[in-house]
C-alpha cells in the first residue's frame, strides 16, 4: 500500500484494478468483501480511507504464473460486456459505503488493470478520472466521439516492448477523436511493470522483458496524485510527453 497523506487518500497497489473514492476517513481499515456479478461471486478488498481492489477474474482467482494471468485476462478482455459488468458490480458496492462520495470515484489499473480502466472510460463509465500504469492501450471497442466522461491519464514506459509506438499513436488519436480530456506520459528507459518491485525477479524466473524502475515508479505515482487533485479542482491535465 502507498499513502497520499496530504490528500487523505489511500490506494491499494493491485495487479488488477483499484477503485478509489474521495473524501477519505482519517484511519485506514480494510476487509475482504464478496459481491456478485450475476451468478459469479466476486471477491474484492475494501479499505477505507478508502479503496477497493476489484476482482475482475471472478471467485477471487489468483494468477501465480504468467500463463495463468494471460488466460484469465484474455477471458475478460475478449468480452467487453463482461468486463463492464464486473467493474460496475464493484463500483456499485463502493457507492453503497457510508464513507464514499459517489460523485468522487476514480479508477486506477496496473498492466491488465490499466487496460480495464481505460476501457471503462471508453465505454462511458461515470468516473471522475482513470489512471493506467503500463497498461495496454489497444482496444477493439474504441471510444465514440463525446462518449468518454472520465478524465484519462496513461503512464507508460518508453522501453515497454509490450506497448509498441503504433499503439501509443493510435491511442492518442482515438482519445482526440473522442474529445476526451487525456494525458499521456512516457518514462525514458522504463520497461513493462516498472512500478512493480518484484518485476526483476519475475523477469529472471519467467524470461519476461519486464523490469522495476524506481525513478519511473516514484514519478508516475506523483503524477497520479497530481492528476486526481486536478480532477477535483478543474485544473489542466499533464501534457503528453516524456519524463
Amino acid at each position: 500500500m502507498k499513502q497520499n497523506v496530504r490528500a487523505g487518500l489511500m490506494l491499494v497497489v493491485a495487479a488488477l484494478v483499484v477503485l478509489v473514492a474521495f473524501p477519505a476517513a482519517a484511519k485506514v481499515r480494510g476487509r475482504v468483501v464478496e459481491y456478485r456479478d450475476g451468478t459469479v461471486t466476486m471477491k474484492g478488498y475494501l479499505a477505507w480511507d478508502p479503496a477497493l481492489a476489484v476482482d475482475m477474474y471472478g471467485e477471487g482467482k489468483q494468477a501465480p504464473h504468467p500463463d495463468d494471468a494471460a488466460a484469465f485476462a484474455a477471458e475478460v478482455m475478449k468480452n467487453g460486456d463482461l468486463m463492464k459488468a464486473r467493474f460496475m458490480a464493484a463500483m456499485n458496492l463502493l457507492k453503497d459505503q457510508s464513507t464514499v462520495d459517489p460523485a468522487r470515484i476514480g479508477g486506477i489499473g496496473y498492466c491488465f488493470g490499466g487496460a480495464v480502466v481505460l476501457n471503462m472510460a471508453r465505454q462511458g463509465v461515470d468516473l471522475a478520472g482513470v489512471v493506467s500504469f503500463h497498461g495496454s492501450l489497444a482496444t477493439d471497442r474504441p471510444a465514440e466521439p463525446g462518449g468518454v466522461k472520465a478524465r484519462v491519464l496513461a503512464l507508460n514506459g518508453a522501453a515497454d516492448r509490450f506497448i509498441p509506438p503504433e499503439q501509443v499513436g493510435a491511442f492518442a488519436a482515438e482519445m482526440a477523436r473522442a474529445g476526451a480530456e487525456f494525458g499521456f506520459i512516457s518514462y525514458a528507459g522504463a520497461k513493462h511493470s516498472f512500478t512493480n518491485p518484484e518485476a526483476d525477479a519475475f523477469a529472471r524466473r519467467f524470461g519476461l522483458d519486464v523490469a522495476y524502475d524506481s525513478r519511473a515508479d516514484r514519478r508516475s505515482w506523483a503524477e497520479m496524485k497530481r492528476f486526481f487533485q486536478l480532477c477535483f479542482s478543474g485544473g489542466n491535465l499533464p501534457r503528453s510527453g516524456s519524463n
